[in-house]
């Protein structure tokens, strides 16, 4: 995989995939003037954070198709970073392939999990037989080096440029909302004015195990006024009774409001540890 060639580590931001995925167009479009650092795992990018070799770690966490990033929720707790920002990105996918396919050549694509099915409606419309890769824009490197006209890859337009492919479809996920969140991390959290908001607050919890735990955990935040717009639960620590819970809400710790929620959530809960305090993308206005 490529690596940020003799880039200062002040100007290297890494992510998670190969030069061309949509992580690294969320990267040209917020720092533009930062060198990516492609990275195998998601923890190779915290690490490469946590080990001074980038100064931030650009990490996808939903889409408004496909749903959360399969295990992120996961490593975030323990990736030992601060959540500093986030980014929306307007997903959009090609078709791309070596020169001389075509859509009649091709027989299989092959692309990330998740890019699969955000065009999944395109692939059955084509009946092309669909093989999951770790990313799609390391598929279309694949694609490039195989040079092999049946196969094509499902990847960003930025791959196609990188990779030299052809590109033979355009546009082609299913939804014009496709649009995915990304979370910007870094090893020291980032100094907020409450007054200067919006905010958004993330943080992971368990509750105590009483009846209604989660019930009077949230309570709080109704009581007060203070808007959640995002809380899944998982499971942690190989125990199905053992379920952690990842939470955004409006709003900055210092806030009366906001305050006052979260003391009762720490009075039902074994655990809570709060990810970082942010602006709030424009995006949310839309």
């Amino acid at each position: 995989m490529a690596k940020a060639s003799k880039a200062k580590p002040e100007n290297t931001i890494a992510f998670q995939g190969y030069l061309g995925a949509n992580s690294h167009i969320a990267i040209t479009e917020c720092f533009p003037k930062m060198t990516p650092l492609p990275c195998v795992r998601f923890e190779d990018a915290f690490e490469a954070v946590k080990k001074g070799k980038a100064r931030l770690a650009m990490i996808p966490v939903d889409n408004s198709i496909a749903g959360r990033v399969a295990d992120i929720h996961h490593i975030l707790p323990q990736s030992g970073l601060h959540i500093i920002g986030e980014h929306f990105l307007r997903v959009t996918y090609q078709l791309m392939a070596v020169p001389g396919a075509s859509l009649k050549t091709i027989k299989r694509v092959e692309s990330h999990v998740q890019s699969l099915s955000q065009c999944a409606q395109f692939i059955r419309k084509h009946k092309f037989a669909a093989l999951v890769s770790a990313d799609n824009a390391g598929a279309a490197l694949d694609v490039s080096q195989r040079g092999d006209t049946t196969v094509a890859a499902i990847a960003p337009p930025l791959a196609a440029k990188i990779y030299g492919l052809k590109t033979l479809a355009s546009k082609i996920e299913d939804a014009d909302h496709n649009t995915t969140r990304f979370l910007i991390m870094a090893r020291e959290p980032l100094k907020t004015n409450p007054k200067k908001g919006p905010f958004v607050t993330s943080f992971v919890f368990r509750v105590r195990s009483v009846p209604a735990a989660l019930y009077k955990a949230l309570g709080g935040f109704a009581t007060n006024g203070v808007n959640m717009t995002k809380l899944e639960s998982y499971m942690v620590g190989g125990h199905f009774a053992a379920a952690q819970f990842y939470a955004d809400i409006d709003g900055h710790p210092n806030d009366p409001a906001v305050k006052l929620a979260l003391e009762d959530l720490h009075f039902y809960s074994k655990e809570v540890i709060i990810l970082g305090t942010y602006p709030a993308h424009a995006y949310r206005k839309k």
